[in-house]
């Protein structure tokens, strides 16, 4: 046990009273330091909070209030309009020799509160201008003077050098949409896919809906927007992702591709020191709006722990270790000594002790994590048994800042089969065996023998881009910053007085020992039932996209549509198409979208018991083709022209349907794409590389709508087979020389 190493180091001697303990100098020297450490901590997070409470002002600027109040006192001046002297009336007496005194200390009190109310307005006059949703709704490279006026305001009012939550206090609560628009967008958002009958019976049963039921529901909704600052994201979590009682492998994870593991631990842990310190920019939209950072405060230390009705996120301020499993063994790897954050080369040489340790699972250990893959309410049963006899092990798994499974394989792209080695690669990531990872942890880094790495995130805490900006600095940092010795080693020397890994010891009990085996079972089958497809799409990119006047992910999410029901489209209708998408898109950026909406309504008409057969078949309807676009959010860190090995290929998730896809999506620079395809093998409906192959064909269709002579697709199937190079297709004449979309020019990932 690490606990015991440590108690060893304190060397104690008791007299034959017992009365006298020695302790050694290096453990009253750790103790130190360690306090050191924790109060540091404390008074870091003690000073962001208060620069965070008082942006857009500084404390600086408190100092210079209550100097210049002061100063007015001393010249026998009162800005204050006689309230300097109501307060020094209502301090205590202390007798004539103190008046100055309580002179002074009442004008630092109407300084204070002067200062309290300056920040309180700024507060407000920050959330009323970015209520303003004006600029959106305006076409690209078009600015109205009252956009332009917001535009002035909002500088002027966000302050300098935000930190990641300077803007909290100050975001507008997220808006109730009108109900009756809420329907009416519903209405045409399913008007395309359900045939005449179908839409009139369900138009039948929305106008039902909004006679009888929809304006006490709005209500409650109107109430709870008021007393909370967002109406339905704790709602989301809850019944979306914490009381859902399947198995959290492919549904309730999702993963992000990159290779070389020598810095990645160490990255990420910089990455959360950066975070604890609020040294992260805060995401501004479109460069000006800024988003909520609520969620970056789960990406560490945190755990999804199972219930039987419901799960529930626990979250520690801090963690000193990661969990590191290997060939079917825990560990317990400490991530800090007592000077501060272990180095690369220090990491390194832990993690070379695991995989040079030849001792053997214990029985059912390999397979133990096979349990989190189980449907939660037999997980939480089952839980409470090992907690009780191997409670120690239990919480240095759930309390590691994050886990790490050492994958004893190889995998990542090769040249002998790239499209089959890719779609086990996004497979190996996504599902793996089904026990190589804790799927309750907010996230796993998985490094594989020959390097490559990459990340499974539970899905529950966060969303995709709070996950991809941590993946983007690990990547950037682990490349460009920290770097590898000439003999491949991390920087650096190794550290000799470090204590080595803790293996963990389980003491299972016997009655979950079937419970183990059905849960591998059961992991096996889902992992063997996913369909997964990575496409590398070379012909073209983001910059083409913006050169025919579009936006780029409606101009993808339009293709998909295409590659989904291989409908014919003219340029027209596509255009029309992408409009419609982008307002949709702008809608539910301004807190206007009809989803959520409609999931609040129907979670509030089951807590009052009202039966809605509107809300009901908008909650049943399955959608059978779920995606999603990982951005790239950090281009700083990576000069894709300059270094095209050191693309992120982005990520995927599992399908939300039993016949449909997942389909997620990243722009790697300006003039590629990768698509991450996901499908079940029991359906018969669905095949990950039949629709790689439509949305291929979709892509290229759509293009050739903008060309002003011969089609794409003409081109690039009569120049297949022809070596050649990428190059930047511009709209209406687009390159005749284009990749062999089979043959990808660089690695797709880290």
């Amino acid at each position: 046990m690490a606990e015991a190493r440590q108690a060893g180091s304190c060397r104690s001697s008791l007299t034959t009273d017992g009365a006298e303990v020695e302790l050694s100098a290096p453990v009253l020297q750790e103790i130190y330091l360690s306090g050191l450490r924790s109060w540091k901590r404390h008074l870091w997070r003690f000073w962001n909070d208060v620069l965070t409470g008082v942006f857009p002002a500084s404390p600086l600027s408190w100092l210079f209030l209550v100097s210049a109040i002061q100063l007015a006192w001393l010249l026998q001046l009162d800005p204050s309009l006689g309230l300097t002297e109501k307060i020094k009336e209502l301090l205590p007496d202390w007798g004539g020799q103190h008046h100055c005194l309580r002179g002074a200390l009442a004008a630092a009190l109407f300084a204070s509160c002067l200062w309290g109310a300056l920040i309180f307005t700024l507060h407000v006059a920050l959330r009323l201008l970015l209520s303003y949703h004006g600029w959106l709704l305006e076409p690209p490279g078009a600015m109205s003077s009252p956009t332009k006026t917001w535009l002035a305001l909002v500088r002027i009012f966000s302050g300098r050098r935000p930190m990641l939550f300077s803007y909290q206090r100050s975001l507008p609560r997220q808006p109730v949409p009108s109900v009756q628009d809420t329907v009416r967008k519903y209405l045409e958002s399913v008007r395309p896919v359900l045939s005449d009958e179908d839409f009139d019976w369900t138009s039948v049963l929305a106008h039902e809906f909004l006679k009888l039921q929809a304006s006490l529901l709005q209500w409650y909704l109107c109430l709870k927007s008021w007393w909370a600052s967002n109406y339905v994201s704790d709602w989301w979590e809850e019944f979306v992702y914490l009381r859902s009682r399947n198995s959290l492998m492919a549904n309730s994870n999702y993963y992000l591709m990159a290779a070389r593991a020598g810095n990645a631990v160490h990255a990420l842990l910089l990455y959360r020191h950066r975070l604890n310190r609020q040294e992260i920019p805060p995401t501004l939209l479109m460069g000006m709006r800024p988003l909520c950072s609520a969620q970056f405060e789960k990406i560490f230390n945190t755990t999804r722990v199972p219930g039987v009705d419901k799960d529930y996120i626990r979250h520690l301020q801090d963690s000193q270790h990661v969990a590191v499993f290997h060939q079917g063994r825990f560990f317990r790897v400490a991530t800090h000594s007592p000077y501060g954050l272990l180095s690369p080369r220090a990491l390194e040489q832990q993690f070379q002790q695991i995989l040079d340790d030849p001792s053997p699972a214990c029985p059912h250990e390999e397979h133990l994590a096979a349990l989190t893959t189980a449907p939660r309410s037999t997980w939480a049963q089952v839980r409470t048994l090992v907690r009780s006899q191997a409670a120690e092990a239990l919480e240095a798994v759930e309390g590691a800042a994050f886990f790490v499974s050492l994958d004893s394989k190889p995998a990542g792209l090769t040249g002998e089969d790239p499209a089959a080695s890719l779609a086990a690669y996004a497979h190996a990531l996504l599902a793996g065996p089904g026990h190589d990872r804790w799927f309750d942890k907010s996230f796993t880094l998985i490094v594989f023998s020959d390097g490559k790495l990459g990340l499974s995130v539970e899905h529950s805490w966060a969303d995709c881009p709070i996950s991809g900006h941590m993946w983007e600095f690990t990547l950037a940092t682990e490349c460009f910053q920290l770097g590898y010795s000439a003999d491949g080693h991390c920087k650096g020397q190794p550290d000799s007085t470090l204590p080595p890994p803790q293996r963990l010891q389980w003491d299972l009990p016997e009655q979950i020992h079937p419970s183990i085996s059905l849960a591998l079972s059961g992991a096996r089958t889902l992992s063997g039932n996913l369909d997964c497809h990575v496409l590398p799409f070379f012909h073209f990119g983001k910059s083409f996209i913006k050169r025919c006047h579009l936006s780029a992910d409606s101009f993808i999410q339009m293709a998909l549509q295409l590659a989904h029901f291989r409908d014919p489209q003219c340029l027209a209708l596509f255009r029309t198409a992408v409009d419609k998408h982008q307002a949709l898109l702008k809608a539910a950026m301004t807190g206007q979208g009809a989803d959520r909406h409609l999931f609040a309504l129907y979670i509030v008409s089951r807590f009052l018991h009202l039966q809605s057969p509107f809300l009901a078949q908008v909650h049943s309807e399955q959608w059978h083709l779920a995606t999603s676009q990982v951005p790239v959010q950090q281009m700083h860190l990576f000069d894709v022209h300059n270094y095209p090995d050191y693309v992120c290929s982005g990520g995927g998730f599992g399908p939300a349907d039993d016949h449909g896809y997942g389909v997620s999506y990243v722009f790697m620079g300006d003039d590629r794409l990768t698509f991450h395809i996901s499908s079940r093998k029991s359906s018969t409906k669905t095949d990950s590389r039949r629709l790689g192959q439509h949305i291929e064909d979709a892509l290229l269709d759509v293009a050739s709508l903008f060309q002003a002579q011969q089609s794409l697709r003409s081109r690039v199937r009569g120049l297949r087979d022809e070596p050649s190079g990428p190059t930047r297709p511009t709209c209406g004449t687009l390159s005749s020389r284009i990749v062999d979309s089979k043959v990808p020019m660089a690695p797709t990932g880290l």
